[in-house]
């Protein structure tokens, strides 16, 4: 077995860890539906909401950022895997405190674009597992040529992830509008 692929996760870990996360996320649905939050809670969990939000999206940016920097010549590769390694940490807790301060909110989960929200959310979760396992495999390539299709899957695994954290952002906006 090459060096490599000992490094990689396992998929069967990755598999369970979506499992766990989109468990996860609904049973928050279904404690949120249980939840009543007073007045001056709904206002901490919004703050919390917005904080968590610039913490996630903010990190993801950072990473994606790096990564144009690099397909334009402006980085090394391994600028763009250092970056994406030191701010997992702030992704998975941006995306775990919006979650977790989401179940306050009272959110309508009856509302068709509520939904469509949440599908967001499971898809930025279980993308970001699978842009780990990219990560990985690029990892291989800090000073090789990255393959065609690689590249080809981080950048819809990119596109995966700003579509969902700026959907879901966008569908909270309009969703506090009403």
């Amino acid at each position: 077995m090459s060096r490599t692929a000992q490094e990689l996760t396992p998929p069967w870990l990755l598999a369970a860890l979506g499992l766990v996360a989109t468990a996860g996320i609904a049973a928050a649905c279904w404690t949120a539906g249980h939840v009543h939050p007073d007045d001056s809670l709904l206002t901490v969990a919004r703050f919390l909401h917005v904080a968590f939000l610039v913490v996630g999206l903010g990190a993801v940016l950072a990473v994606d950022w790096f990564a144009v920097l690099w397909l334009t010549g402006k980085r090394p590769l391994s600028g763009v895997l250092d970056t994406a390694v030191a701010l997992q940490t702030p992704i998975w807790a941006g995306l775990g405190g919006l979650v977790v301060s989401g179940l306050f909110l009272r959110p309508d989960l009856h509302s068709p674009l509520t939904l469509v929200k949440l599908g967001l959310v499971v898809a930025v979760t279980l993308n970001g597992l699978w842009a780990h396992r990219l990560g990985q495999l690029l990892a291989a390539h800090r000073s090789t040529a990255v393959p065609r299709r690689l590249l080809v899957r981080s950048g819809l695994a990119a596109a995966v992830s700003q579509t969902g954290w700026w959907g879901a952002c966008l569908i909270g906006f309009l969703n506090s509008q009403s």
